[in-house]
């Protein structure tokens, strides 16, 4: 469990004292006065290996260690430098320094007092908050945190990048709720400024759809009022969440970019081509507001695409799951997905789905049809129970 050592040059007045101390002291006695020294002065990166050298010398071993430890001993060793690393690094919050913490809790696997500390961290005026930033986002410890400070110091763009090309499995939906209400809001704010210098008069609504609704001067053939890049990017995310505030924001969000002008329309990829309509529309069926509408719009897509362009069918597939219609999701990935392999598709197999949906007959003929005598095998064992 090797911790990186940081070496601080100390004053000579420390070596004097050593020197007379050394010809009559035990080890244990002459590095529990290190011990003592580094702790008092704040060097714990010092202090930490100084507890370690110490037991080495407990166990009969030699104090640089150059081999690794015999065997017998090597379990009480650990257990030092799992109790010596923690109680490192929580000295290390103690004083705010979450930066150098992190490697002791790191290397014994315990993130969650590193967490806490970036839960409660507000950069000051003079702070430099990226060592922070990768422990939080980059190296997975708070991605939600992490992604929040990205939009303070850097803003949306930054942070849409950032999530874009590294987002986490873990938080992934609160971090895209985050980054849905960051840019909902200067949306929002946006319009009101403009509407404020237009009418005199700073209107009291929360709403986009209702600072949008009636005001047809708004949206001119050149006229917007957030990056539209943001936006398509943002609109995007409304596959990956379940948040229904987010969810709601997202509706609002399409309804503001449905009113721009041509000039400002960005073409997205099959099945959302059109964004403004397709995510509004995934979006609603989510929120139960005319879900039957959305399935058949997203059929009509799997209808009108060729046999082996999957792609509506695997996002209609996700979408019947997320509306726990397990049945419906089968009998179309047995239509248009059984012969793709499952890393060819991004939601589940059609054998998966016939175990969801419970129905093992159609997992028979499906393994038959594939030659899987072992799923043959288990859809005939499962279905007597």
């Amino acid at each position: 469990m090797p911790l990186l050592c940081i070496m601080t040059f100390m004053e000579p007045a420390l070596f004097d004292e050593l020197d007379r101390m050394l010809p009559g002291a035990s080890p244990a006695a002459a590095l529990d006065f290190l011990i003592g020294e580094f702790r008092r002065r704040g060097e714990y990166a010092l202090l930490f290996e100084a507890k370690l050298m110490k037991r080495r010398a407990e166990l009969g071993v030699p104090l640089i260690q150059t081999a690794p430890l015999p065997e017998d001993k090597r379990a009480a060793y650990d257990e030092t430098v799992i109790a010596t690393a923690r109680e490192t690094g929580a000295l290390f919050l103690a004083e705010g320094n979450i930066e150098r913490a992190w490697p002791y809790f790191r290397a014994i696997g315990e993130h969650g007092p590193v967490r806490d500390a970036i839960g409660k961290y507000g950069p000051g005026e003079d702070d430099d908050p990226e060592g922070i930033i990768d422990i939080a986002y980059q190296q997975g410890v708070y991605p939600a945190k992490g992604l929040a400070l990205i939009l303070s110091r850097h803003g949306m763009c930054r942070a849409i990048t950032v999530f874009g090309m590294y987002g986490s499995a873990t938080e992934r939906e609160e971090c895209a709720v985050l980054l849905i209400a960051n840019l909902y809001q200067e949306l929002r704010d946006n319009l009101k400024g403009v509407v404020e210098r237009h009418e005199g008069e700073r209107p009291a609504s929360e709403s986009i759809a209702e600072l949008i609704g009636g005001r047809e001067w708004l949206f001119g053939e050149y006229d917007y009022y957030i990056d539209t890049s943001h936006l398509s990017s943002v609109i995007q995310y409304a596959a990956d969440i379940t948040d229904r505030t987010a969810l709601g924001q997202i509706r609002e969000l399409c309804c503001y970019g449905r009113r721009l002008s041509v000039n400002f329309r960005i073409q997205g990829h099959p099945p959302f081509e059109n964004i403004y309509e397709d995510y509004d529309a995934y979006a609603a069926a989510l929120l139960g507001d005319g879900t039957e509408d959305a399935i058949a719009h997203f059929r009509r897509k799997v209808e009108e695409s060729d046999v082996e362009e999957t792609l509506a069918a695997q996002v209609l597939v996700q979408l019947l799951l997320k509306l726990n219609r397990e049945s419906e999701a089968m009998e179309l990935a047995l239509e248009r997905l059984a012969h793709k392999a499952p890393n060819e598709i991004s939601c589940p197999p059609a054998m998966h789905l016939c175990r969801m949906a419970g129905d093992y007959e159609a997992l028979r003929r499906l393994a038959r049809e594939k030659g899987d005598v072992l799923s043959y095998a288990a859809a005939a064992l499962e279905s007597r129970g």
